[in-house]
């Protein structure tokens, strides 16, 4: 059983990756490299002047991996449910659990409706400000919570909304994910990026 399973590798799916691994708990992710990203050319993310999307996922797949997220690369999920305190993820190959679940599969919105998440009537799935949607302790994030207004700097927020609702209800405190200098040299070894 593993902390959190993140189902999609996409920019929200991945930062929620980031943040709770980086944060304690143990997680896994579940990428079929269906991300929209591979489309993209960003211009409008901060931080990025202009990349290519593919380009901006392998750089966000590098640094997840570097924080020991287990990616699950081309593995499907077919089904989430709830199980005792927890999620069961099915895929073709196992039965994965979870204590949290974030669903960060685009506009595909099957896997929040079979595990029982209320729709709102414009058919998205009906999250709150924290991503998480009517069944505790499940997130929903991007394209599957809006009708048609997506962009990958909201889905990575959306990511990273739920990932810090998980740590803070993990934490039993409200949680402030914010590094510092000393933290970058003593997570990295000194080989801080001046950028």
């Amino acid at each position: 059983m593993t902390d959190v399973i993140v189902v999609g590798g996409g920019p929200a799916g991945l930062s929620a990756a980031l943040f709770t691994q980086k944060n304690g708990l143990e997680t896994t992710v579940f990428d079929t490299d269906g991300t929209w990203m591979h489309k993209a050319h960003l211009f409008n993310y901060p931080g990025v002047g202009s990349q290519d999307g593919s380009a901006f996922i392998d750089t966000l797949r590098k640094q997840v991996d570097s924080f020991g997220v287990e990616r699950k690369q081309g593995e499907e999920v077919t089904a989430v449910a709830e199980s005792g305190d927890g999620f069961s993820v099915t895929t073709e190959e196992a039965e994965h659990e979870a204590s949290y679940v974030v669903l960060a599969t685009g506009a595909n919105r099957d896997l929040a409706e079979g595990l029982g998440c209320e729709l709102t009537d414009e058919g998205v799935v009906d999250a709150d400000v924290t991503m998480e949607t009517s069944v505790a302790d499940a997130y929903a994030t991007g394209a599957m919570v809006r009708a048609e207004e997506w962009q990958a700097v909201i889905s990575a927020g959306d990511g990273a909304a739920a990932a810090l609702n998980i740590l803070s209800k993990e934490k039993g405190e409200h949680y402030h994910d914010f590094d510092v200098p000393a933290d970058a040299e003593s997570t990295f070894g000194g080989m801080v990026d001046e950028a």
